[in-house]
């Protein structure tokens, strides 16, 4: 028998209940089969069936149709609401895209570029590049929001863009004061700490002085053999003399490579207060511990260095390393406010986002804080001469260098 044949609930039942042989005919396009429904529900008058009979008829309509059960009862509410089945057509293709495909590869090249920074240091990026540096591809990204630029990052353009993105591997006297430096919003208060770049095969690495300024977040990394006093006073006396200001104290924690008569001699003869960290106050010197994963793990890794390389490392973070960090690299600065409760909480505005040098020049008076013969002049030829994405560029292509030189060597050493 053909569907025209079903003519009775009872033929519909024997039917559903695999005793009949039916011909199925519900085919055409999508408003025949809407007629058909509507001829259907008309026919056995749904709308003054009991609740088994209606439940009969929706059964039957979805095995017939192949429709959703969610679909039918859509249309059998359509049906009594309207006493007809009409298909709506959509008048829309969707929300209209904003952020292309290539804004999307411009993400992804810049996030190569700068190691991934976090969401807040990628958006003041593409701002910088579009408005300080007028590059007009930047201009949709330098509007983007810091959780749709996530949402972005996970896309398939962005992944394709991006086959490999390595995450940062986790490794973990009566000389100075031990208290918290009160730098009351002047720069020159610098908190240190030490990186060791791994042991092979009984054979120490070297080391990375990493050095930030906890006003203006101003830093510089100096790379030596070793941490004793023959190579750590000549590294200080260097590191110190790269800050454009006038340097007031020095701030590190307790380890013998600082708390000794000879560093406290230098920073005496400096005139620079020496303070360290309290015990068990994990906190002390959180800032330089934040950079030395942030900035010399993220760069370096964890992987072993020979010491013998001392040299040409601290040459590439003296020409390419410490001008990128101060002059093209964002960092969000904390803001204390005070809660309902009375305490004190930090907050990190996107607004009060600035690379370490404009931080610098915004402080009030900025200019009595530089060193003699310095002049914000001289420093700007440095900041703006080239933009952040070519800075990052130059940096990325000299540590390849760099890194393809350690390599060649070490494997002639072999």
């Amino acid at each position: 028998m053909n569907l025209k044949d079903l003519e009775t609930l009872e033929q519909i039942e024997a039917f559903l209940s695999g005793t009949q042989a039916v011909a199925f005919e519900v085919g055409g396009s999508k408003d025949d089969r809407y007629r058909w429904i509507e001829a259907m529900l008309k026919h056995h008058h749904y709308r003054q069936l009991g609740k088994r009979d209606r439940g009969l008829i929706r059964r039957f309509l979805v095995h017939v149709t192949g429709y959703s059960r969610a679909t039918i009862t859509r249309l059998i509410k359509q049906y009594r609401k309207r006493r007809r089945i009409r298909r709506t057509q959509r008048t829309f293709n969707g929300f209209q895209r904003r952020f292309m495909k290539t804004d999307i590869r411009l993400l992804a090249e810049m996030d190569e570029l700068h190691h991934t920074p976090n969401g807040y240091a990628m958006k003041k990026l593409c701002e910088r590049a579009f408005n300080y540096f007028g590059d007009q591809r930047f201009e949709q990204l330098a509007t983007i929001s810091v959780s749709h630029l996530y949402r972005l990052r996970h896309s398939n353009t962005y992944r394709q863009r991006r086959h490999k993105v390595e995450k940062t591997r986790p490794r973990h006297i009566s000389i100075g004061e031990r208290r918290v430096p009160q730098t009351n919003g002047r720069p020159g208060y610098l908190r240190v700490d030490s990186v060791h770049q791994g042991d092979f095969d009984k054979r120490k690495g070297l080391y990375h002085i990493n050095a930030v300024d906890e006003v203006t977040q101003y830093e510089i990394v100096i790379t030596v053999e070793r941490i004793s006093e023959r190579y750590l006073i000549p590294a200080l006396e260097d590191l110190l003399s790269q800050f454009p200001f006038k340097l007031l104290g020095f701030h590190s924690d307790n380890g013998s490579e600082y708390i000794n008569k000879r560093v406290a001699e230098l920073l005496d003869k400096l005139l620079i207060e020496f303070t360290k960290s309290r015990p068990r106050t994990s906190n002390d010197n959180a800032l330089v511990e934040g950079k030395n994963g942030a900035v010399v793990r993220k760069l370096f890794g964890h992987e072993h260095i020979p010491q013998h390389f001392a040299q040409p490392v601290n040459e590439f973070n003296r020409l390419h390393l410490n001008p990128h960090l101060n002059f093209h690299r964002p960092c969000l600065f904390a803001v204390t406010v005070i809660d309902s409760r009375g305490r004190e909480k930090k907050t990190y505005p996107y607004k009060r986002m600035n690379t370490p040098y404009e931080k610098f020049k915004s402080l009030p008076k900025a200019a009595e804080f530089l060193k003699l013969g310095l002049s914000f002049e001289i420093l700007d030829a440095t900041a703006y001469t080239i933009s952040d994405n070519e800075s990052a560029a130059r940096l990325n292509a000299a540590y390849r260098k760099l890194n393809q030189h350690i390599h060649e060597s070490d494997r002639q050493r072999a």
